[in-house]
């Protein structure tokens, strides 16, 4: 497949990284020669400098027998043009633009985005996924990761094994035996900082990082076995509230559950509107590091504290002040990889990427066919796939012990019918199954092809 990915920064050197691995056709175009450099000299791609959007520029790229491009530069309006100029121009077939403005984003402006006036196939918005992941997050707090697969029915949680999991050091094919009833499974495991797939006799020590596939309704449950502490956050104070502060307090309203939330913008005017869209939320003009404001939005009291302002630095230093005042969870907004070895020592919960949200969104697109739901997983080390099983599909009609997998990949779930299943060797897949896999990089186009899911979109 031929793909333009406009736009060479930390998005989209992902995925033209995912994409070139898979030994696709993949230019990249940014108006940053040192961009371009980057991402030709680092991966098997080609480069264009220039502006997106200029049709000469999308010719140098091969757009005329182009199959697909991504928009995701930094500009919402320079993504729309190169959608518009790819459609009406080249007649790209698929078209992906990544837009951050919220009234480019409003339902009741949906039909923006028809073949006859702006033409872009697949919307994806930043401010959404990392609202999503921040809620999927206060759903697990001792989580480091969350991900929810089957539509809510299967949920992968990242956990850290600490000195006191319950446990440690037993070979995984014994939790079977000791929890016959958990529809949980073991998929992954960092240690000294390598990912790998577990085998059934391998044992979990401290400080492993581990990736559990769980049936949504025994997360609770999986947490305990684990040895983390189950708490509900009912009382979470917001530092930010700008596009992604602002989605989260309004979901947490929407819940209705009982959760009671404080939001703190320094931005006078940002604050206002939040009030405005907000209905119960107590929204506080402020600084967020401001410790005496932290106590006035109630910190001592929180369940949890999460900061979403679009400063990082703001974002850890406001998690540690609330953390020294008593908040027993901290979860932040880190936009520079480069801190997040940071998080351990100034003891920061969690935090969540937007790089990352917006890659696995843009993958979730891009791998077709009967593919519902991709989650890249750390620094692009594994995906999670979740796709249904086509009568075609070599592993249709076979057991998982027969099927052969490769090393790096393992069933995690599987939804037949309306029932999830933990996947053992003699679980039987069947046509119409609905599987979620979790592979190592370098295995994800063999999963593909053993789910004849394929990339082409004709």
């Amino acid at each position: 497949m031929k793909v333009i990915i406009c736009g060479a920064g930390q998005v989209g050197w992902q995925i033209a990284r995912h994409l070139a691995s898979e030994k696709n056709d993949v230019t990249v175009v940014d108006n940053n020669p040192d961009l371009v450099a980057r991402a030709t000299e680092t991966l098997d791609v080609q480069g264009v400098t220039g502006f997106a959007s200029y049709p000469d520029i999308l010719a140098r790229a091969g757009a005329r027998d182009a199959d697909m491009l991504v928009a995701a530069t930094h500009s919402d309006e320079v993504n729309m043009v190169t959608c518009q100029v790819a459609h009406s121009i080249f007649a790209v077939p698929r078209k992906i633009a990544r837009l951050r403005a919220q009234s480019y984003l409003d339902a009741i402006y949906s039909d923006l985005y028809r073949q006859e006036h702006l033409p872009i196939d697949v919307v994806i918005s930043p401010e959404r996924e990392v609202a999503d992941a921040a809620l999927r997050r206060l759903t697990a707090p001792s989580a480091f990761d969350v991900e929810t697969f089957f539509e809510g029915r299967a949920t992968l949680l990242g956990l850290q094994i600490e000195d006191d999991c319950p446990v440690v050091n037993t070979p995984l094919r014994q939790l079977t035996d000791l929890f016959s009833t958990l529809k949980a499974l073991v998929v992954g495991v960092r240690r000294d900082g390598t990912l790998f797939v577990p085998e059934a006799s391998d044992q979990l020590f401290p400080g492993d990082q581990v990736y559990v596939c769980s049936e949504t309704d025994d997360v609770n449950r999986t947490l305990e076995i684990f040895g983390k502490e189950i708490k509900r956050q009912d009382r979470v104070v917001i530092i930010g509230g700008g596009n992604v502060g602002l989605a989260v307090a309004e979901a947490l309203e929407a819940r209705r559950t009982g959760t009671r939330a404080k939001v703190i913008e320094l931005d006078r005017g940002v604050a206002e509107r939040a009030a405005d869209a907000l209905e119960r939320t107590v929204v506080l003009h402020g600084n967020g590091m401001d410790i005496e404001l932290l106590k006035e939005a109630g910190i001592t009291r929180a369940d949890a504290v999460l900061a979403v302002t679009d400063d990082d630095k703001v974002n850890m230093l406001a998690a540690v002040r609330a953390k020294a005042a008593g908040c027993p969870m901290a979860i932040c907004l880190i936009n520079d990889t480069s801190l997040i070895p940071l998080m351990e020592p100034l003891q920061i919960d969690a935090h969540i990427n937007p790089r990352a949200t917006t890659v696995s969104s843009i993958l979730r697109h891009i791998r077709h066919g009967r593919v519902r739901n991709v989650y890249s997983v750390g620094d692009a080390e594994a995906e999670v796939i979740e796709a249904q099983v086509l009568s075609t599909s070599p592993i249709s009609g076979h057991e998982i012990r027969d099927i052969e997998f490769p090393e790096g990949v393992l069933v995690g779930a599987v939804l037949k019918k309306d029932k999830v299943v933990r996947p053992t060797g003699g679980t039987r897949i069947e046509e119409g199954d609905v599987v979620v896999i979790f592979a190592m990089a370098a295995d994800v186009p063999e999963v593909e092809r053993l789910l004849q899911v394929s990339i082409d979109f004709f």
